[in-house]
């Protein structure tokens, strides 16, 4: 099947407007399972493993939150605590509605394996718990909180921003939402 054939937002990483952030993103969510699933087969140790697994989540979860999220979908987060009250709040941060053009297959993509990773992490605490395995489990744990992390950031992101682009479309239109807004402030400066 040529390129021209494939529809737009299908699972072909040739259809990427960044295929290589694309591929980097999809090695990094698949290399910790495959570590972790198949890390014995190359060595005994058990601590190997498992830092080369933390430290791939690690890689995983930096290049989702900085690079892949803002290339792919248009999407960042990050998280800010006062110094003062040494309160924490989350901040979103997505482009410009208009701005940058989303591509379907990496918005694909991207959701996709954004959702699959922690699932396949919670079947892999199941597996873990029920062969009675404990030791992997805070591996497993560490796993699942930071894809999950990423998960519910990213999804929040998305919501933000769609809040966002609908707030700003209904100021700047001249439709009823945009006028009673216009009236509403106008009636301030009066």
């Amino acid at each position: 099947m040529d390129l021209e054939s494939q529809q737009p937002g299908s699972l072909s990483w040739r259809l990427s407007s960044h295929p290589i952030t694309l591929l980097t993103f999809l090695a990094f969510r698949v290399s910790s399972l495959l570590v972790y699933l198949f890390g014995m087969l190359f060595t005994n140790s058990l601590v190997m493993i498992f830092i080369i697994t933390i430290l791939l989540l690690a890689a995983d979860f930096y290049y989702l939150k900085n690079i892949a999220g803002r290339r792919l979908v248009g999407l960042r987060w990050w998280n800010e605590v006062d110094p003062n009250t040494g309160d924490s709040h989350w901040v979103f941060e997505s482009s410009e509605p208009g701005t940058k053009v989303i591509n379907a297959t990496d918005s694909r993509f991207f959701w996709l394996a954004i959702y699959a990773q922690p699932l396949f992490w919670v079947l892999l605490a199941v597996v873990a718990l029920f062969s009675f395995k404990f030791t992997w489990l805070p591996l497993v744990v560490i796993a699942l909180v930071l894809t999950i992390t990423n998960s519910l950031a990213f999804s929040r992101c998305d919501k933000f921003s769609q809040a966002s682009s609908l707030a700003g479309g209904a100021l700047s239109s001249g439709n009823l939402a945009g006028s009673i807004a216009t009236n509403m402030v106008g009636r301030f400066f009066r």
